[in-house]
């Protein structure tokens, strides 16, 4: 809502300047001759002369309409705190135009025009409606709305946003697990061990934690992690280390890394922790588009 001053100072720039153009066409028009004659207005660039003529009455009539077009357009549409006689139906009422009931407005025809086809969708079950070209496709155009700027357009992730694309899961990945995390969000924390650990049990620890999954390290600092890890580790990632979906705890023994695999990166882990967030999308979407969606990303990992 605009205040008093700002509501009469668009006014008169609007309606001021409508105004302005036509009498600069009413002025500029006084005095001219009515027809037209080869005497020229004593002009010469380049040895082109200029004819004294009027403008061509359809010229001066397209001026005249663009302004009333101005007025029109005013009328329709309102101008700052003052309403336009346009309407738009919203939630099934008729209300003033603005360009956010347009868009209201547009959505809901969208959605209406589309029930028919989501309600479908939603009685199918995930890991059949998989198998659903249409439905995939709808996917597609639903994820790279909504999930590439985290997993990129391939859905292969990137470092601190998982590959969706092979069978590595969080928090797991059949269909009901995968529209559970897309409905409901998930989030994630790896608490930091620099002050349990200290600085030299950092170190120790990242070479344990390569070790699980067969990368080079150091054996004798790894082995004296292992107690370490049993003590504080393993009641999220298990005494094998292979992960518990329940928590989100990762599988450290397939050399799949969220945040990176190297020494220095696996140490960085241990010394700060981190914190991984995924956004419910049930409010967004509604569970209908959440419901395709997840079938698409369910998709990724079986081809």
């Amino acid at each position: 809502m605009l205040s008093t001053f700002w509501q009469v100072w668009i006014m008169a720039i609007v309606f001021g300047s409508m105004a302005g153009c036509g009498v600069l066409i009413v002025y500029s028009m006084r005095g001219h001759r009515k027809e037209e004659t080869t005497q020229t207005t004593g002009h010469e660039y380049d040895g082109i002369e200029e004819y004294d003529n009027p403008l061509p009455r359809w010229w001066v009539y397209m001026f005249w309409a663009t302004i009333v077009f101005g007025f029109g357009y005013v009328g329709l549409y309102g101008l700052g705190n003052f309403d336009g006689f346009l309407t738009v139906k919203v939630d099934g009422e008729p209300v003033t135009w603005t360009s956010t009931n347009q868009w209201k407005a547009e959505v809901q025809a969208y959605d209406e025009k589309l029930a028919p086809l989501f309600d479908g969708y939603l009685a199918t079950p995930v890991a059949e409606l998989a198998k659903n070209e249409e439905a995939l496709q709808t996917g597609q155009r639903l994820f790279k709305s909504n999930c590439s700027v985290c997993h990129g357009t391939s859905a292969m992730g990137a470092q601190g946003f998982p590959n969706l694309t092979d069978h590595d899961w969080l928090y797991g990945g059949s269909p009901e697990k995968i529209k559970e995390t897309i409905m409901y969000g998930r989030q994630g924390a790896m608490p930091a061990w620099q002050a349990v650990l200290g600085d030299e049990g950092v170190i120790e620890m990242a070479e344990y934690v390569r070790s699980l999954s067969g990368l080079p390290h150091d054996a004798e600092a790894a082995e004296k992690a292992a107690p370490a890890f049993a003590q504080n580790c393993s009641v999220c990632h298990g005494a094998d280390g292979k992960g518990n979906q329940l928590v989100g705890a990762p599988n450290l023994t397939d050399d799949i890394w969220l945040y990176g695999g190297s020494t220095k990166q696996i140490q960085f882990t241990l010394r700060n922790g981190r914190a991984g967030k995924m956004p419910a999308q049930k409010e967004i979407l509604g569970e209908d588009k959440v419901h395709v969606l997840a079938a698409y990303i369910y998709s990724l990992s079986q081809n």
